[in-house]
């Protein structure tokens, strides 16, 4: 028995001698054959791993996290993100942010399953009282300005958090930074900042200015929210990095592909899915875009009665009623005419009362073309002279105050801002002018009581915007 056990040892060595001196001739000839069968096994089971990596389970779970809820005006996106906030579990935190105070107000008492708190001033201002918030890992709801001062301390306590956010409607992300020319040079002469190839404006850490008058740009220059663009000082109102530190986001829009978000996100290489909301029976889901009931625009059309007439002449050309437009001095006379056009249509054609009219032109023209039977009362309390309001501005989509208006006067020809187009344009995105001036257009004439179900008259002389519309409501947009 030990003889045959020794014999068997003795064997068992020479045959790995002799497969240890055949593995190194192999590998000193240069032959990369695997003969071992565990690295086989190994190599068969990483070729699988693979292969497991793209099947179509995978694919979805490896969805991204920010997640845009893209649905036509009532299809129910607010009540779906009450319900998903209502039967999340416990351990997740929510962020809901909304341009609507009326919005606030219904997130905190519909939402029974979980108190939401608003961030308040509490001495220290707001951005302290949001941060003990996140600390304390509490549920929070606030408006869209909550975000914009940010800074790193706020991103890496999200980051520490299980935080999701939900962005009700859209963000317009840049805008104007406010600096004087001799306070940038300044800046950049004693080496406070520095910029980058691509304009962005960086922070100098190392510096021997830290704590200046200029904390406002170092804040957002850490943040990597400043951009230098064409002699213009751009800055991001909501910082990609905020969005990176949320475990999932989701943002509830409608026409996104129109929206500065989404060339953001593009420029910004942040990946994201379409979804669309949808109720079933008395639930509601959210659904691939692509694969979402196709919208039946026949209730729409029919309740938008669009002016046809010779009050239109005024807006044929393209850029009629555009802010150039209504700059130039030769065109003086061409608003006056625009401004009893409105009188005359409200007037004669509508014939509605002044506090069922509403109507919009740009800031800088308000004074000019704002007359008799359009003109409303402005106050700033009381919901009797709320209704007696007419004028609205063009791109709002914060209120709710313009429900029982009738007829209403879009005398804008709306484009994206030159330094905004150029700059998007300058970072690869695609953008969309009409499709852009679209957006706005239906989230105004959306303020009127069409929300209600209820129809409405319409002028809009801009040839290029009416033809805008006409098509959209012809559309599965």
């Amino acid at each position: 028995m030990n003889d045959a056990l020794a014999t068997a040892k003795h064997f068992y060595f020479l045959l790995s001698l002799c497969w240890s001196v055949l593995i190194q001739i192999v590998v000193i000839g240069g032959v990369r054959t695997i003969f071992e069968s565990g690295e086989i096994q190994m190599q068969k089971q990483m070729n699988t791993n693979q292969l497991i990596k793209e099947t179509h389970h995978t694919k979805e779970q490896a969805q991204p996290k920010i997640k845009v809820v893209d649905s036509i005006m009532g299809a129910g996106k607010t009540s779906w993100a009450i319900q998903y906030m209502n039967e999340a579990d416990s351990e997740r935190n929510f962020i809901y942010i909304t341009p609507f105070l009326s919005e606030v107000k219904r997130v905190k008492e519909s939402v029974t399953s979980r108190k939401f708190t608003e961030p308040a001033h509490n001495g220290n201002g707001k951005m302290n009282n949001l941060k003990q918030l996140v600390t304390a890992e509490k549920d929070i709801v606030s408006t869209h300005a909550l975000f914009q001062n940010a800074d790193t301390e706020l991103i890496d306590l999200l980051k520490a958090g299980n935080y999701t956010l939900i962005l009700d409607e859209a963000l317009n992300v840049v805008d104007q930074f406010e600096l004087e020319k001799d306070s940038f040079q300044q800046l950049q002469d004693d080496e406070m900042i520095f910029i980058e190839e691509d304009g962005l404006i960086r922070w100098n850490e190392e510096g021997k200015y830290q704590d200046t008058p200029y904390n406002n740009v170092k804040n957002l220059a850490l943040t990597e929210n400043l951009y230098y663009f064409e002699n213009t000082v751009l800055f991001w109102t909501f910082p990609v990095s905020t969005f990176k530190a949320f475990d999932q986001v989701y943002i509830l829009t409608y026409l996104f592909r129109s929206q500065q978000q989404k060339y953001y996100f593009d420029m910004f290489n942040l990946e994201y899915s379409y979804k669309a909301v949808e109720k079933l029976n008395e639930t509601y889901v959210l659904v691939d875009h692509d694969k979402r009931t196709p919208y039946d625009k026949t209730w729409l059309k029919s309740l938008i009665n669009i002016y046809d007439g010779k009050l239109n002449n005024i807006g044929d050309d393209k850029h009629a009623l555009s802010v150039s437009w209504y700059k130039k001095p030769e065109h003086a006379n061409l608003v006056a005419k625009m401004k009893h056009n409105i009188y005359t249509y409200f007037r004669r054609n509508a014939n509605t009362p002044s506090i069922l009219n509403m109507w919009t032109c740009y800031k800088n023209n308000v004074k000019d073309l704002v007359g008799n039977g359009y003109k409303g009362v402005k106050h700033k309390d009381g919901e009797a002279y709320k209704q007696k309001e007419c004028f609205m501005p063009f791109n709002i989509r914060a209120t709710n105050d313009f429900r029982h208006k009738e007829s209403l006067a879009y005398v804008v020809n709306r484009f994206m801002q030159p330094y905004e187009k150029k700059f998007f344009i300058s970072k690869g995105a695609e953008v969309d002018e009409d499709v852009y001036a679209l957006a706005d257009l239906i989230q105004w004439i959306w303020r009127s009581r069409i929300r209600e179900g209820e129809a409405i008259n319409l002028y809009i002389p801009s040839k290029r915007m009416r033809t805008i519309l006409q098509n959209y409501l012809e559309s599965d947009l």
